[in-house]
Parts: structure tokens; sequence; C-alpha cells
């Protein structure tokens, strides 16, 4: 791995770009991701518009980020009385933890004619800013044109494709340096009551290919980033101890490590609920304000779910 890996994708290539957890206090999960190790971005609420040049208006949350080398998490909570800010008050009722997977392309405009002509119906294309501030001082807007689809249409979570406009802005190198050595987003595991549909139906909206494993699970690769779709039922046996949810939902998000050994020990002193599974790979239950598992391994292991 280089220290300076593309962040976006070129051409017709297909990213992993990020998840969100959907929370009800930044306060508490800001403090709990810095026990961790994590270095956190500002508070920072997003505006929205319907095209360029119209008068950004607000969109109901606002975000902290951890910025990886590759890819991103994201932190949500709601700040204003908008339609997708009472979307995640209601994903928060169902659990905290991850309700949003992001994809990035190159052109969303394309992506969201793709999906017009496939059924998905897209709502109009947003242009998204928030303002972000610069190692030299000042702020600009990191920008991002985001492709949605009506709630219900992909019952997993808020499921998008992005195209970034920003890059430097977004990525900066003061905020990837993580004490916890935590360096990329690489893999989702979904619980649902239908694996095999939900991961046709995510081939066609991704325009990618799903197939099954011998385990009977499915697998949809993009050009960063796997996806995994399995029933509720054989989650225990992947992740003991989880909590019984109804499906879908997002069960687990997996990471890698620059040095395994200097995560756990982050993890440990942070007082964590931490299991090592083996030398390679560690699972961590996140806090009760994070909500959620990720599965950390070293660079070259694979998720446990698809051994």
């Amino acid at each position: 791995m280089t220290d300076a890996p593309r962040q976006l994708p070129q051409d017709s290539e297909l990213f992993l770009d990020h998840i969100a957890h959907f929370v009800p206090d930044m306060d508490a999960a800001g403090a709990a991701l810095e026990r961790l190790g994590y270095i956190l971005t500002p508070f920072t609420a997003q505006q929205n518009s319907l095209k360029p040049g119209d008068a950004p208006v607000p969109a109901g949350t606002a975000n902290r980020l951890v910025m990886l080398r590759r890819g991103y998490l994201e932190f949500l909570t709601a700040v204003v009385d908008t339609p997708l800010a009472q979307q995640l008050q209601d994903a928060v009722k169902r659990y905290v933890g991850v309700h949003l997977l992001a994809f990035a392309v190159g052109d969303a405009q394309a992506a969201w004619e793709r999906l017009a002509a496939t059924g998905f119906a897209p709502t109009p294309l947003v242009h998204l800013e928030r303002a972000v501030g610069l190692p030299q001082g000042g702020s600009k807007n990191a920008k991002f044109s985001v492709v949605r689809v009506p709630p219900g249409t992909m019952p997993e979570g808020r499921i998008q494709i992005l195209t970034h406009h920003t890059e430097s802005i977004v990525w900066q190198e003061r905020w990837m340096a993580h004490p916890n050595r935590i360096v990329a987003l690489t893999d989702i595991l979904l619980a649902v009551a239908d694996p095999q549909e939900a991961a046709q139906r995510f081939a066609r909206f991704l325009d990618r290919k799903a197939e099954q494993d011998s385990a009977g699970r499915w697998h949809l690769a993009t050009d960063r980033g796997v996806l995994t779709f399995v029933t509720p039922a054989s989650v225990p046996g992947l992740l003991p101890g989880m909590p019984e949810r109804p499906a879908p939902f997002i069960a687990a998000y997996g990471l890698e490590s620059a040095d395994l050994d200097v995560s756990e020990r982050h993890f440990r002193e942070a007082g964590a609920a931490i299991e090592r599974l083996d030398d390679r790979r560690l699972r961590l239950d996140l806090p009760a304000a994070l909500g959620g598992t990720q599965i950390v391994c070293a660079p070259g292991a694979i998720m446990p779910w698809r051994d």
C-alpha cells in the first residue's frame, strides 16, 4: 500500500466510498471515537441544492468524519427538522449504528440516468456542500453530487451513489494519521431475509455482478470494497453475541489496519469490547453511542464471512 493511494474512481470504476453511522448524540459519539484512537473532522452542518448555482438550504443533518487512506467513516446526526433528518431519526429508533452505504463513481449524472432507465426511480440529483477548514486557515466548500432513491427502494438503508468534486479538501493529511493505525474501509456485511434477491438487486443498482460461494453466501465485489449478504440466522455464527434485529440490517463492516497490534492496544486502552479472532484479525464491538461491529484486519487478510 502506498502512502497516498488514489481515493476516487476513474472511468467506469466503482468504489465503496464510505459508510455512515446514524447517532443520536454527536458529543458522545465523538468522545467514544477519540478514545478508540480516531482523529475526527470538525462538526459540520450539511447543505444541499437541486442544481449547481442554486442557493443551498440546510439538509437537516450534520456530521463528523474519520478519513482513511481508502474511503472514510461518517457519523451523522439530525440538527434541523427536514425529511432527511426525519429519515435519520426513524432509523435511529430501529438501532444506533450503520444505516448508510455510499459508492463513488466518476459521473453521478450518468449513474442517475442508468438507475432511472432500470426502474429505480431515483430522486432528483442532489448537490451537497459543507464548509471544510483548511490547514493554512480559512475554509472552502467540499462539494458532492449524490444519487438517492426513494425510501424503501433499498430497504437495507440509505444506499446512495456519489461523485466527489473536491478530493483534496475532503481527504486532508492531518485527518488520516490515526493513532490506532486504521487505514482503509474494505467490506460490508448485510443481514437480509433473502440474500440472493438482495445481492442481485444491489448488482442492478451498482451495475456489478453478484456471486454465491460454496457456503451459500452472496458477494458483490466493487473495484474497491466487497459486500456480503447473509441471512439473519447466520449472523450469530459469524458474530457471536450480536443483538437480534429485524432484517434487513447492516451487521458489520471491515477495516484494514497498518499495524494490528497497535490497533488492538488502542482499543483495549479505551476499554472497548474487543476479541482477537486470530493473528491477523480482531473484532471490535463499538460503544452504544456509536453502535455496530468492526472487523479489523492486517493487510492482505480477509473478513471471516469471506473465508
